[in-house]
């Protein structure tokens, strides 16, 4: 197919769910071309899932980098409207939430490119997260809306974006997530980070956990207490390493740093857990798939069918550590897997494009 498909990624989660689209996409015959924003630079969290996920090397990397919300999601803007201008594409593919997503959604809008969003009409009603402005503002422009869970359906509705536009297709990041779930060696994990048999591991990054040395000392207290009981290892995120570490989280024997890993690492990691800790998105999944224990810090979330399936919980500060040893005792999630996670979002997804493109060429 003469059509090119221009997929723009920028962070992690952004790869892991791409992949199984692009694949989809790949087996179909269409030209696809991927933009890197470089909006995730590290190469822990940038080249090695490129390497991991099977996904094609990037076609351009724009560079972007670190900076505040304004200069990052601008620079985003300006690079992708030149390639957006020098590389015709029929149809932009946008993944998730963060700044790369808003910032290559608007270039494309303001040029007339068609866009589809894959997770559009995830909401946390919280308009403090940059996520969520970056979600209200992709889905208001985007032509394919493919949506992950029923509640999504309900969110759109809501915000006037036609029925017709919307697509339920499950969850991509759950297709690589099978589709690599006999590479996560949970065993070979623990052993090379020397934990006890039941560990728990810590995913921390969002501003506001991490950014104020009040906030981040009294979660600091809560991860020792958890340190008190069982290892504690978190893959430390380059934002708020250096407010967690000065506020004492190395002080606690039990607790390790690493720096961030790569997709299989850091799976066969949470594979192994008696309970995860974390404040991100794609991570509430993961655990539910893999039916470990998560426990999210955060007052809500954007994928509230994890907190229904009975897999994930939100708390509080106050309440984490009881929080995490209660969710040990009481073992492995048992419940019902949401819907449609079988592993096939990623063909329903170019189903549904090549489908588009060729009406749209009509």
């Amino acid at each position: 197919m003469g059509a090119t498909i221009t997929h723009v990624l920028g962070a992690r989660p952004n790869f892991v769910k791409a992949a199984p689209v692009i694949r989809a996409l790949a087996a179909a015959g269409h030209e696809q071309r991927i933009v890197h924003t470089g909006q995730h630079y590290d190469e822990r969290m940038s080249q090695v899932f490129f390497v991991q996920l099977g996904l094609p090397e990037p076609d351009v990397n724009l560079g972007v980098g670190s900076g505040t919300q304004a200069r990052q999601t601008a620079e985003i803007m300006v690079g992708m409207e030149q390639e957006f201008t020098e590389n015709s594409s029929a149809i932009g593919v946008l993944y998730g939430d963060v700044n790369s997503t808003l910032g290559a959604a608007l270039a494309a809008a303001k040029l007339g490119i068609p866009l589809a969003h894959v997770e559009a009409g995830l909401r946390s009603f919280d308009d403090t997260m940059p996520e969520e402005i970056n979600r209200r503002l992709t889905d208001q422009v985007c032509d394919l809306l493919f949506v992950t869970s029923a509640e999504a359906i309900g969110n759109l509705a809501r915000e006037g974006r036609p029925a017709g536009a919307v697509h339920f297709v499950g969850n991509p990041m759950i297709d690589t997530l099978l589709a690599n779930l006999d590479k996560f060696d949970a065993a070979s994990a623990r052993r090379a980070y020397d934990l006890d048999e039941r560990y728990v591991v810590a995913t921390l990054h969002r501003p506001g956990n991490v950014d104020s040395p009040d906030r981040a000392a009294d979660l600091v207290e809560a991860l020792h207490e958890v340190a008190a009981k069982l290892d504690v290892i978190i893959p430390l995120h380059p934002r708020g390493r250096a407010t967690l570490v000065a506020t004492g989280l190395l002080d606690a024997p039990r607790v390790r740093v690493v720096d961030p890993l790569g997709y299989i690492e850091f799976m066969s990691l949470v594979r192994g857990a008696a309970a995860i800790i974390t404040d991100s998105g794609g991570v509430q999944e993961e655990t539910t798939l893999l039916r470990v224990p998560c426990l999210t810090l955060r007052p809500n979330t954007e994928r509230p069918v994890t907190i229904t399936s009975g897999s994930n919980r939100l708390v509080t500060t106050a309440e984490l550590a009881a929080a995490v040893l209660a969710a040990c005792d009481d073992g492995p999630y048992a419940g019902e897997l949401p819907p449609l996670w079988d592993g096939q979002a990623g063909p329903r997804i170019a189903r549904i494009i090549t489908a588009w493109l060729r009406a749209a060429d009509d």
